[in-house]
């Protein structure tokens, strides 16, 4: 049943969706163009809002848990499972007082309306990862623009989306190049569940009536304490609430 709802509903959640990119990609220009950074973000920040609410065309709901007392005054590092395209407008938009910017592939920075716009400009980080050598780069001027203006990072350490939901192992070497140079950074773990069953049939139908859910986690202070062994915190943690089996 649910299936066959989606196959009804997923044309008008991907044409909104899509309509969102398209209408706010002029927006954004011009909101960077005349009020700089902080229109920008603010035009972004609204963006993600209605991309997140396009969920709801499917009967899919939309859980964002943050109870933490993060800060506002030092760079954070957020680190999260992945496994869907939806994870971002969530991440994006309940982040936003945390001037959160994504770490992603530079291929993304052409061709997709908004986004493309945002990720060029937005200020976060864009890697080849063919090129170790601009990815290292790129990390370095990202984690300065974290020091300076006290901006945040939201990393996807796995590599590429779970379709299954199960988490995979979480590599190292991105959040030791963030952390080398910007070491006041807080790591903060978010669990990301169920997500993946929105588009467990592909693009097309999408699910309904899932059950999506967000989750914040106790952050950890680096201190002088490996990155590996950091980051194997971190995965355990989000382990223990995405897949506990």
């Amino acid at each position: 049943m649910k299936k066959f709802l989606g196959y009804i509903l997923s044309p008008f959640a991907i044409l909104a969706f899509f309509l969102l990119l398209v209408i706010f990609h002029p927006i954004q220009w011009l909101a960077l163009k005349a009020g700089g950074y902080v229109v920008h973000k603010r035009v972004v920040d609204l963006l993600n809002f209605f991309l997140v609410h396009t969920a709801y065309i499917l009967c899919n709901s939309v859980t964002f848990i943050n109870k933490q007392n993060l800060p506002l005054n030092r760079p954070i590092i957020f680190i999260a499972n992945h496994q869907s395209l939806f994870d971002i407008p969530p991440m994006i938009y309940y982040l936003r007082r945390y001037h959160a910017k994504f770490i992603s592939k530079v291929e993304l920075t052409k061709g997709i309306p908004s986004i493309s716009f945002n990720l060029k400009y937005g200020g976060g980080a864009n890697i080849d990862r063919k090129d170790p050598r601009q990815s290292i780069t790129e990390l370095v001027k990202f984690s300065g623009r974290m020091k300076d203006s006290n901006w945040s990072a939201i990393i996807f350490p796995e590599g590429t989306r779970s379709q299954d939901g199960k988490v995979k192992k979480f590599q190292s070497a991105g959040i030791a190049t963030l952390l080398k140079k910007c070491p006041k950074a807080l790591l903060v773990p978010v669990a990301i569940s169920e997500s993946w069953k929105m588009i467990q049939y592909g693009i097309y139908p999408m699910n309904t009536f899932t059950p999506m859910k967000w989750e914040v986690l106790e952050p950890i202070e680096p201190g002088t304490t490996p990155v590996d062994e950091l980051i194997q915190e971190v995965e355990g943690r989000i382990r223990a609430i995405v897949d506990p089996n």
